[in-house]
């Protein structure tokens, strides 16, 4: 089959049987989510978009620990959110196979930054693996399975946007005949229940099945080492191995350098990284971000008391920002070489025209951002906005220029809180639908009980827009048909706002009177708008 590589991840968990999936959308994971929302129904599997990344891993640990294979994606902003329930999840374990996929995005393609979570499956000390391509996506999927229920941990899957938005032809296997089992928890609170005296034995237990771990890395079938190295050993993972690999078959240097793919990156397997790096004299390690593999290859060189060069990105061979290309790393290989290679044709030519991303025509955001500029009027220079993560971030550029400092998902509202107390501006928040359920709500409980005065503005569009109008709790369905709305409005008063106003941007005028009394009311207490109008798309049908 013709598979992206998200979707290769979906085939790969329905062949290891999976009966459970959750997800916050966030791209480059989006299409694992959508693609289950499709056909979970038929194929009798749970699937759930969450709140956020944290509650949609607690919701999969849980069918993990009752007996349900169980997989749960996100982008890699996403295991931020779920960091907490993450890190006490390696202690805990699992019963059934959990897999947990967290998408990297070099370039920051469509992300606040591009940390490499890699350093995660460190940090929290369990299996991880990283495909190259949509066919080891889907092999690598259903081997986590296998690892996750052998060594009783989850087990984190590590994409990159190159190997989740790559199609590529996939060799699938058989399809089980039923997805789902009966569950049943059965209760190990000695286990299960980390209070202190819990986690400390639990933590024994960690490190003993990372002990178990790192010899199933040393026999993983996804390490491969190709050619030998006699005068340059290039080791690699992910989708700069097929970089390396191109360019040393273009470069005609197959017989003089050798090349260590490493499927497994965590635990290392360094029985088969020692034995490669007494093969050669210089090691040029090619991964994208941080030098993760380069400083894990210098603690086994320092171990073995060897000299070893190994180079990377700490010897400026490659940079510590953005995705590689192939050209980039032919370049690098030949430079190493001592062969010349010519520049490619494309870097003659004039730069394209710069596009940058936009509201789309006929988007409310729009009219809501020009609304609410008519009636700051003179104030507007002098007000601080605080934007959040979503299509409205894209206020930022001119001629709206309201944006003025972001953080992560949910943060309009907490640094909103901050600037009040911290300067005399008058502070405007802007949050989307979507966001606002995500990660809003506490910092809006905080607002009201530590009486802050701004208003917030809440664009609800009816849909998480930006992730390709996926649902979310405001909305009367789901995946899996009519269910009830939890109204914005009912979760403002709940929280103790007493100012709430309900525009439709569309009225140009009528939208500006509700902001100009919405204004004037936050100066004595937080108020609130919410700016409501469905997505062009979603009304256009696009």
């Amino acid at each position: 089959m013709l598979l992206l590589g998200n979707e290769a991840i979906v085939r790969g968990a329905l062949e290891a049987g999976v009966g459970f999936v959750t997800t916050y959308p966030g791209t480059p994971a989006s299409e694992i989510g959508d693609a289950f929302a499709e056909i979970a129904p038929d194929a009798g599997i749970y699937f759930e978009y969450s709140v956020n990344e944290k509650v949609a891993l607690e919701m999969a640990a849980a069918a993990a620990v009752s007996g349900v294979r169980a997989l749960c994606a996100m982008k890699h902003v996403g295991l931020n959110v779920a960091a907490d329930a993450f890190m006490s999840l390696a202690y805990t374990g699992v019963r059934a196979g959990l897999v947990i996929v967290s998408a990297d995005d070099p370039s920051m393609h469509s992300s606040q930054n591009e940390q490499d979570n890699r350093y995660y499956a460190k940090l929290a000390n369990i299996p991880m693996l990283e495909p190259a391509d949509p066919q080891e996506a889907l092999e690598m999927v259903r081997h986590a399975f296998e690892l996750s229920e052998k060594l009783e941990l989850p087990v984190l899957l590590r994409t990159t946007t190159r190997v989740n938005h790559t199609r590529g032809i996939v060799k699938i296997g058989e399809l089980p005949k039923t997805f789902t089992k009966a569950a049943r928890f059965v209760k190990e609170p000695s286990r299960f229940v980390v209070v202190p005296a819990v986690a400390r034995q639990r933590h024994k237990v960690l490190i003993e099945r990372m002990g178990q771990a790192r010899q199933l890395s040393e026999d993983s079938p996804f390490h491969m080492i190709i050619g030998k190295a006699q005068e340059l050993g290039i080791v690699s993972s992910g989708v700069a191995f097929n970089y390396a690999l191109d360019a040393v078959e273009e470069l005609d240097l197959t017989k003089r350098i050798g090349i260590l793919k490493i499927g497994m990156t965590n635990p290392l397997p360094c029985t088969l990284c020692e034995a490669f790096l007494l093969s050669s004299e210089r090691i040029l390690v090619v991964e994208e971000l941080e030098p993760y593999l380069e400083n894990e290859l210098k603690v086994i060189v320092a171990d073995l008391g060897i000299h070893r060069e190994i180079l990377g990105k700490g010897s400026g061979h490659f940079p510590q920002l953005y995705e590689f290309t192939p050209d980039r790393v032919k370049r690098a290989i030949a430079e190493l070489m001592g062969i010349a290679v010519e520049k490619p044709v494309a870097q003659t030519l004039p730069p394209l025209p710069a596009r940058p991303p936009q509201l789309c025509a006929g988007c409310p955001h729009r009219a809501t951002y020009y609304a609410l500029k008519l009636a700051l009027g003179d104030e507007f220079k002098n007000t601080i906005f605080t934007t959040d993560i979503g299509c409205y971030t894209l206020g930022l550029l001119p001629p709206l220029e309201m944006a003025d400092y972001l953080l992560c998902m949910g943060s309009s509202i907490g640094t909103a809180n901050g600037f009040t107390r911290a300067t005399d501006q008058r502070v405007v928040a802007l949050v989307g639908d979507s966001t606002f359920f995500h990660a809003g709500i506490p910092a809006l409980t905080n607002a009201v009980h530590g009486q802050h005065k701004f208003l917030l503005v809440i664009l609800d569009n009816r849909t998480t827009a930006m992730t390709g109008h996926q649902p979310h709790p405001g909305l009367e369905f789901s995946v899996t048909g009519h269910v009830p709305a939890v109204a914005i409005e009912d979760v403002l008063q709940g929280c103790g706002v007493r100012s709430i106003h309900i525009l439709d941007p569309a009225g140009l005028q009528e939208a500006v009177d509700v902001f100009k009394e919405a204004l004037q009311e936050s100066k004595e207490e937080i108020a609130v708008v919410i700016s409501r109008h469905p997505c062009v798309l979603l009304r256009s049908g696009g």
